[in-house]
């Protein structure tokens, strides 16, 4: 893998990456290699650290922590090893010991873990367990950093010494207490410390009657402060004995500096282990923060980005609560290279940096915030030229920088190269600067490279439109609103929307209409054309997706459908079933009534047991026979049925008796029509229509031409009223 320029870190905004890990490590060298990270080296330590960090990260949801990696700097004390003849501090030694404790317990853990962390597991075999240098520690120094009283015989004869004489001065120092103390020759308070020497506090009218040394007074000189001359010569040979000690002390540790200075190497090792682990736990906490995952990592050169947020701008938007807009993108052997055009302000500019961050972070053993169906491939180089880079320092013009952009892209420029351009050809007359972008993207396509730019010029996008593995892509664009929606759509080439967006800022229809006169009538034209292109797109996007809608609906009515039938079908067999069964309980009633009367009529006994026992076997011969659970569950389904049918004719006929009841409720209830001569009516539930030709006590003569009638009024209902 070749060595991507700071140029392109710096305009993807890479190091504000590193800031935001560093914050999630835990250790101050971690927090300082983590701002040193780069694309890394070569495809194999770039799989390894990816599948480090999504180890860690699965780790974190998982009952299975790891260990704690956290650990005090040594690089001062590992400077101090490399001289001979230094020693270190105790502090020092306790460093040590923590990270010789903290890696073993690393080192156990993945032993035990192995099946689920591999790759960290293997990070941690490569570091040599070293039991010797915990245990010349332990042996010296105890858990409070004190130097132990055994860790030499000298040492341990000076400190009973040191004991026994600081028992003399306690004595001593008692007896003068006691006897002073009855001569009424001490203050109230009696004794104190000064230079860790116990003293007496004794009243200054009374300092000549004290034998002993005088080692201060009080503010107001109405105390003196005097050890005892019985005490005196004990604190002489006690300081001649702390002298020892540190004497001692001081070639213990020398000794056990000596011990461990040849493991110097073993402890760098130890502490970039654990500067490892802490930089993969800060990844794998920064991972979780924006949902980022491992992608497939393709060989066959194709990147698929599905739903792929910036990082940058999606864990902003989040403490912010707003909304961040995922992008979907393909580059592959058959469409290498993508030419993004659109208004401004609708997110390309975020969308080739999307592109570009994600990759360079991929690379440098960082998970990404990506669909878990994405797939990413590795590039030897990631150029880009994005923003205004105009050169103060160098009196470069924008134009002059990008040009000078341009020719180191076309010197590195191959097969395995991503190329990011933002605004490809502007900075110089639109005419001149789009040909010669025209023709850096000819050399571009013909060297194989993959690449996203974003553009206005319609040169760059009709020859996207005629290389057969170049692609156009709009950013969608709300023609009525002309608010930016942040999607990006491939195959079709985006309007700048130029004059629509001046219309819409309050730019007079007057000046734009003398602007469109001013140009070539053909670009206004082609950008109409491509601005009605895309306005037809998004209608029949958001078709498509109505289509969608419905043809879904229409499969859940379908299913439903299939479903009832289902049911109405084994309804039907079931009701089948049972009205065979009452028919054949009708024939078979009918014939043992017949029997009866025959009986009733002659008395025969043995004639109606022949024919009952006859009719009893013409039956059973139709009968098949079947196990008891399957004749016993035959019947529990008819009766079932039976009950079924049986409370739906109730309720049929509890609806019709209701239904009754309204209607002669209603008949009552209806106003009586006042009659007239000559309104034409017609008999309740008659078809026949006649005239009233006379009105006589709720009495009428209906003519019906050929004939009339005397009917009652209330039989009678109006069909049309006299005029």
């Amino acid at each position: 893998m070749g060595k991507i320029h700071s140029k392109t870190l710096q305009d993807l905004e890479f190091d504000t990456v590193l800031k935001q890990l560093s914050v999630r490590c835990t250790t101050e060298l971690g927090k300082q290699r983590a701002m040193d990270i780069t694309p890394l080296p070569d495809a194999e330590t770039i799989h390894r650290e990816l599948g480090q960090t999504s180890e860690y990260l699965s780790s974190l949801i998982s009952d299975n922590r790891i260990p704690n990696h956290g650990f005090d700097s040594i690089d001062g004390d590992l400077k101090l090893l490399k001289i001979e003849n230094t020693t270190l501090e105790i502090s020092g030694f306790r460093r040590i010991g923590n990270i010789c404790k903290t890696v073993a317990d690393h080192k156990k853990f993945f032993k035990k873990f192995k099946e689920y962390f591999p790759l960290l597991s293997q990070a941690s075999e490569d570091i040599a367990l070293n039991i010797e240098i915990p245990a010349h520690i332990d042996a010296v120094i105890d858990r409070f950093g004190e130097i132990k009283d055994n860790a030499s015989d000298k040492l341990f004869s000076i400190r009973q010494e040191i004991n026994e004489v600081k028992g003399k001065i306690n004595q001593s120092f008692s007896a003068a207490l006691n006897t002073y103390k009855s001569s009424d020759y001490l203050d109230d308070i009696r004794e104190s410390v000064v230079e860790n020497r116990r003293v007496l506090a004794v009243k200054a009218m009374y300092r000549k009657k004290v034998k002993g040394t005088v080692m201060g007074s009080s503010k107001t000189g109405s105390i003196v402060y005097i050890e005892p001359e019985a005490s005196l010569r004990y604190s002489r040979q006690l300081n001649n004995l702390e002298f020892d000690e540190r004497e001692e002390v001081q070639r213990i540790l020398n000794e056990l500096t000596d011990r461990i200075r040849p493991f110097s190497p073993f402890l760098a090792d130890y502490q970039d282990y654990l500067a490892h682990m802490d930089i993969t736990a800060g990844k794998a906490k920064y991972a979780s923060e924006m949902n980022a995952l491992l992608p497939k990592i393709s060989e066959d050169r194709k990147m698929f980005l599905r739903d792929a947020y910036h990082p940058l701008l999606y864990l902003s938007n989040k403490l912010k609560r707003a909304k961040t807009y995922p992008q979907t993108i393909e580059l592959q052997p058959d469409n290498r290279i993508i030419v993004i055009s659109g208004p401004n302000a609708g997110g390309k500019s975020i969308t080739l940096k999307t592109i570009g961050l994600l990759q360079v972070m991929l690379q440098s053993g960082f998970l990404v915030p990506v669909h878990e169906r994405s797939s990413m491939c590795l590039f030897n180089k990631v150029l880009t030229d994005i923003g205004d880079n105009q050169s103060i320092e160098n009196h470069l013009s924008t134009y002059s920088y990008r040009l000078k952009n341009m020719n180191n892209f076309l010197r590195k420029c191959n097969s395995k190269t991503l190329f990011l351009i933002d605004e490809f050809g502007t900075g110089s007359d639109p005419e001149l600067g789009g040909a010669l972008a025209e023709a850096f993207l000819e050399v571009f396509y013909e060297r194989g490279a993959y690449g996203v730019i974003t553009t206005h010029y319609a040169n760059l996008k009709a020859l996207a439109n005629e290389l057969p593995h170049c692609t156009n892509a709009n950013m969608l664009f709300n023609s009525k609103t002309l608010e930016p929606t942040f999607q990006l759509v491939l195959g079709q080439a985006g309007s700048s929307f130029t004059f629509e967006v001046a219309q819409k800022n309050g730019i007079p229809y007057s000046l734009i209409n003398k602007a469109k006169k001013k140009i070539e009538r053909g670009k206004v034209r082609f950008d109409a054309t491509i601005a009605k292109l895309q306005k037809e797109r998004s209608k029949m996007a958001e078709t498509g997706s109505k289509l969608q809608e419905e043809e879904l609906k229409a499969r859940e009515e379908a299913q439903k459908l299939e479903t009832l039938n289902t049911k109405i079908k084994t309804k039907l067999e079931n009701y089948q079933e049972l009205y065979d069964h009452n028919q054949r309980m009708i024939y078979l009633g009918n014939k043992v009534n017949t029997a009866a009367e025959r009986y009733f009529q002659d008395k025969k006994k043995r004639v109606l047991v022949s024919e009952l026992l006859r009719i009893v076997e013409t039956e059973n011969s139709k009968r098949k026979k079947k196990p008891p659970k399957e004749a016993k569950a035959a019947r529990v389904k008819k009766a079932q049925v039976a009950q079924e049918v049986e409370q739906k004719v109730k309720v049929i006929r509890e609806k019709k008796k209701v239904a009754k009841k309204k209607a002669v409720i209603a008949e009552k209830n209806k106003p009586r029509p006042v009659f007239k001569i000559g309104d034409r009516v017609r008999m309740i539930d008659g078809k026949a229509v006649g005239s009233i030709d006379n009105l006589e006590k709720n009495k009428a003569i209906v003519n019906y031409g050929l004939f009339t009638t005397n009917v009652s009024v209330d039989q009678l209902e109006l069909v049309e009223a006299k005029k």
